[in-house]
């Protein structure tokens, strides 16, 4: 018979462990913010889906679509800050733009909105630009080192 077993060996003896290090240490290395993406991917999930959970889909259909669509945008940023953290952090300031004008806009894009929209919008506008502000301080700490 023929000897199937697999003799498992020591890692350091490949050829390319010190290249897949450094490899794993550039990736890994802008991952300080992997605490807020969670939140932000929940801030923006439920911001799109808001104006069913608090039923202003008859009386303010502007504003459905308008949580709908910047819902789906900071979804979509913080799948890209876990899918490319390197690349994205740099938009973390859109996302502060984002919660400012989620804040601004009920009154702007609304018509006399009711007091459970405004405080909606400015509760998920807040969130969103306090996570906006972690994610770029940690991206402007992470460029100086």
């Amino acid at each position: 018979m023929s000897n199937v077993s697999h003799t498992r060996s020591d890692m350091g003896t490949h050829p390319d462990v010190s290249e897949m290090q450094a490899r794993h240490d550039r990736i890994a290395g802008g991952r300080d913010v992997a605490l807020v993406e969670a939140p932000v991917l929940l801030v923006g999930l439920y911001c799109a889906v808001s104006p069913w959970v608090l039923h202003f889909t008859t009386s303010q259909p502007a504003l459905v679509t308008h949580n709908l669509v910047l819902g789906i945008a900071i979804a979509v940023l913080a799948l890209g800050f876990t899918m490319m953290p390197e690349r994205m952090y740099g938009l973390s300031w859109a996302m502060c733009a984002i919660g400012a004008w989620l804040i601004v806009s009920t009154w702007i894009v609304g018509s006399s909105p009711d007091a459970g929209v405004i405080i909606n919008n400015i509760i998920v506008g807040a969130l969103t630009v306090l996570l906006g502000l972690a994610c770029a301080g940690t991206a402007m700490r992470n460029q100086r080192s």
